[in-house]
C-alpha cells in the first residue's frame, strides 16, 4: 500500500469565534477540535502527520504533546492556505507517498469520509478532493466538472458566472496527491488577487493544466462541516450528540429522554445500563450493565461499575470508582475515591481522596477534610462502618471495619475495628431558659414603643 501522510492546517486565528480560545482548541464532545482531527487522520492511516501553526503557542503545544516536536510546521506570516501547506515540504522531503491535506476544524470528519480519497488515487487520479453539496451554497467554491465527471475548476462565488452559481457542488477544502505532485503545484501558485494570498484551491487548475486527472468525492455535508462561528459550533456538537445517542440507544442503553442526555467523545456505557434525562458525560466515563444514572447528574474522569446508583444530582469527579451496586445519591460528590461494593452515600456529602469499604454507610452531611490549603491527604473507610450524620473526617485518618462515629463527630484520629468514636461537645440543657427568655425579649421589644 502506498505511504499516507497529512498535513493539518491550524495556522488560522479563528477570529469569527470571538474568544480567547484558539478556534482549533474549542470543543466537540470535549475533545478539542485539533485533537479530533489528529485522531481521524490517524485513524485512515497516515503514518506522518505534520501540523502547520501559527504563532499561538496553546496550539503548537497541544501538537507537540500528540505528535512531538517534529511534527510541527510554522506559518509565519500567514499568506493563505496554498502557502500553509507549502510550508510542510522541508518536513516531508525524505516522504514518498500521498499527502492528504485537511483542515483543523471539520469536528465530524471521520477516517471513512477520506478513504475514497485513497480509492480515487489507487484508480489513477493524480488528485483527489473532497466536495459536498450544502443546504445553503451561496459562500462556498463550486467545483466545476466536465461531461466525464472529471473536475475542471474550483471556482470561488464572487468569480462564478451565473451558470456556475446553479452549480451546488462545493469544494470542502480537503485534497489528496502524491508528495511531488503536490509540492510542485504549490511552488507555481502565486498571490495574484486581492488578498495577496497563496491558495490551495490553485492546485487544481496546475493540475488540469498538465492534463492530470482530478477526480472529487461528495462526501456528506455533515462530515465535512468546519466550525468557524458558535452557531457553527454548537451545530456540530448537536450533530455529534445526536450521533451518540442513537448508538448508545442501538447498543441497549436505556434512555427515557435521550435528547437530554450529553456524551462525550470517549463515554463507555454498557448495554443494560439506565440514564435518566439531563445527565452530562464529560471525558473519561464508564459505566457497566445495570447500572442507572439518575436525573441531573454529572461524571468524569470515573467508572460506575456493574449495578450501582448514582444520584439523582450527584457529581462524580476524576479518580472515582464506585463499586457494585453501590450507590451515591442526592448531592454527594465524590472525587478519587473508590466506593465498595454495596457501599452508600446517599446525601448531602462530599467524599474526596481515599477509600470506602464494601457494605460502609456514609451518613447525611458527612464530608472527607482533604485538603489543608497546601496538600491533599486520604481518608479510609472500613468495610461495613457506619459513619453517623454530619461527621467531619479529618484526613489523614482511619475508620476501622465495622467502626461506628456518633452524629456531628469531628474524627481527628484512627478509630479501631467495631469501636465507636464521639467528637463533639457534650449537650446541656437549662430548665425553663426558653420561657425566661422569651419574656425578657418581649419586655425589651415593649419598652420600644
Amino acid at each position: 500500500m502506498t505511504a499516507r501522510a497529512a498535513v493539518i492546517m491550524a495556522a488560522g486565528h479563528g477570529t469569527r469565534m470571538k474568544s480567547r480560545t484558539p478556534k482549533v482548541l474549542h470543543k466537540v464532545g470535549g475533545r478539542t477540535l485539533l485533537d479530533r482531527i489528529i485522531d481521524t487522520v490517524q485513524a485512515a492511516g497516515c503514518e506522518r502527520i505534520h501540523v502547520v501553526v501559527g504563532t499561538i503557542p496553546q496550539v503548537r503545544d497541544l501538537v507537540v504533546k500528540r505528535l512531538g516536536e517534529a511534527a510541527v510546521v510554522v506559518q509565519d506570516p500567514p499568506k493563505g492556505t496554498g502557502h500553509a501547506v507549502l510550508c510542510a515540504e522541508a518536513a516531508l522531503a525524505d516522504f514518498d507517498g500521498d499527502v492528504l491535506v485537511v483542515n483543523a476544524d471539520p469536528p465530524l470528519l471521520q477516517a471513512q469520509d477520506l478513504e475514497p480519497l485513497f480509492t480515487l488515487r489507487q484508480n489513477g487520479a493524480s488528485l483527489a478532493l473532497l466536495a459536498f453539496e450544502p443546504v445553503d451554497p451561496l459562500l462556498y467554491g463550486r467545483v466545476i466538472r466536465g461531461a466525464d465527471g472529471h473536475v475542471m475548476r474550483i471556482v470561488e462565488p464572487s468569480e462564478a458566472s451565473d451558470s456556475e452559481k446553479q452549480v451546488r457542488l462545493c469544494n470542502a477544502g480537503m485534497y489528496l496527491a502524491g508528495r511531488d505532485d503536490l509540492f510542485r503545484w504549490l511552488s507555481r501558485l502565486t498571490d495574484d488577487n486581492p488578498k495577496r494570498e497563496y491558495f490551495l484551491t490553485g492546485i487544481v487548475a496546475e493540475a488540469v493544466g498538465e492534463e492530470r486527472l482530478v477526480r472529487a468525492h461528495t462526501a456528506p455535508e455533515t462530515a465535512v462541516m468546519g466550525a468557524d462561528t458558535p452557531m457553527q459550533l454548537s451545530q456540530a456538537e448537536a450533530e455529534f450528540q445526536r450521533r451518540r445517542r442513537a448508538h448508545f440507544l442501538a447498543e441497549g442503553v436505556a434512555m427515557t429522554a435521550p435528547e437530554t442526555v450529553f456524551f462525550a467523545w470517549d463515554t463507555q456505557v454498557a448495554a443494560g445500563a439506565t440514564i435518566e434525562p439531563y445527565v452530562v458525560f464529560a471525558p473519561g466515563v464508564t459505566v457497566e450493565t445495570a447500572a442507572v444514572i439518575r436525573a441531573f447528574s454529572h461524571l468524569e474522569g470515573c467508572v460506575v461499575r456493574e449495578g450501582a446508583l448514582i444520584g439523582p444530582y450527584a457529581r462524580l469527579r476524576p479518580g472515582a470508582d464506585i463499586g457494585e451496586d453501590a450507590h451515591i445519591g442526592n448531592f454527594v460528590e465524590v472525587k478519587k475515591v473508590t466506593v465498595g461494593k454495596g457501599a452508600k452515600a446517599n446525601h448531602l456529602s462530599y467524599l474526596g481522596d481515599g477509600t470506602v469499604g464494601a457494605g460502609a454507610n456514609i451518613g447525611a452531611g458527612t464530608i472527607f477534610c482533604n485538603y489543608d490549603g497546601f496538600f491533599k491527604y486520604d481518608t479510609h473507610v472500613g468495610e461495613g462502618a457506619f459513619i453517623g450524620s454530619n461527621s467531619a473526617l479529618v484526613a489523614p485518618v482511619r475508620i476501622g471495619a465495622g467502626a461506628y462515629t456518633g452524629s456531628g463527630s469531628v474524627i481527628t484520629e484512627d478509630v479501631e475495628p467495631d469501636a465507636l468514636a464521639i467528637g463533639r461537645g457534650k449537650q446541656a440543657q437549662k430548665e425553663g431558659w426558653a420561657a425566661k427568655f422569651r419574656k425578657k425579649m418581649a419586655e425589651k421589644k415593649a419598652a420600644r414603643k
